[in-house]
């Protein structure tokens, strides 16, 4: 790993964080900035909603290969394909799935008989019509939610905060994390609140924080279900990590 200033640390230009809370998922719930978590994993679904605005059934059939783009085609019936997905934006949507085959739900159709996707909310991007028709074309290579893809991270199933303190300036914030975040990580959703928090030596009761491993793994246990089971405010109990500066103003 590279230095920076006395600090060994990452590059943070190009450091990607594993997780995501689904706190920072729901930020994420419009048409043009559209994440989804689904089997422990977040999703950014935003360039296939770009992708299949203003289309409907139809404009699967305009956008497939080989297909002219007729406008009149391209915008039949809307963004039905789309409503289901844009509905359901910031949200996790486990429930959609079967968590052995991590396929869309399956069921009987009744007007067919025949095994179908189980779309109750309506038929949504790159599933099969009910019947054959001719405005559908399958030559999209793999569904949406196949695949790694549009996959940004996984979802941290348990989050916890951590009070942040800094020593030199005595400025103090509250962060929520994820409980499997290494400290690097919980440095890199620090930043934007110190840039220069590598050239700091982050403590906890005294003692240096080992930055690749997790709170739990450094001896910050979480105690909030032990105060909920006391009918004790936990707020008031968050545990605080000490920053001491060391360094000269290396900027990330």
């Amino acid at each position: 790993m590279p230095r920076r200033g006395l600090v060994a640390g990452p590059d943070f230009e190009y450091f990607h964080r594993r997780y995501f809370t689904p706190s920072e998922v729901a930020e994420h719930n419009q048409p043009e900035d559209l994440w989804v978590s689904y089997l422990g994993y977040v999703y950014n679904l935003t360039p296939l909603a770009q992708a299949f605005k203003g289309k409907g059934m139809a404009g699967e059939l305009a956008s497939a290969p080989g297909w002219p783009a007729f406008d009149g085609l391209r915008s039949f019936s809307g963004d039905l394909l789309l409503k289901p997905i844009l509905e359901v934006a910031g949200q996790d949507i486990s429930h959609w799935f079967d968590p052995k085959t991590r396929d869309i739900r399956k069921h009987i159709d009744p007007m067919t008989g025949c095994l179908r996707y189980r779309t109750p909310r309506g038929r949504f991007v790159h599933v099969p019509p009910p019947l054959p028709r001719s405005d559908w074309a399958n030559d999209f290579g793999k569904p949406w939610w196949k695949g790694s893809t549009y996959q940004v991270g996984r979802l941290s199933a348990k989050t916890r905060n951590i009070r942040i303190i800094n020593t030199l300036t005595s400025q103090e914030h509250t962060l929520q994390v994820g409980a499997l975040e290494s400290m690097w990580e919980i440095l890199h959703r620090y930043l934007p609140y110190n840039a220069h928090a590598a050239s700091y030596t982050w403590k906890y009761d005294g003692k240096n924080l080992n930055m690749d491993h997790t709170l739990e793994e450094n001896g910050i246990r979480d105690e909030e279900e032990e105060f909920d089971a006391l009918n004790m405010d936990a707020t008031l109990h968050t545990p605080a990590v000490l920053l001491y500066f060391n360094d000269d103003l290396t900027e990330l």
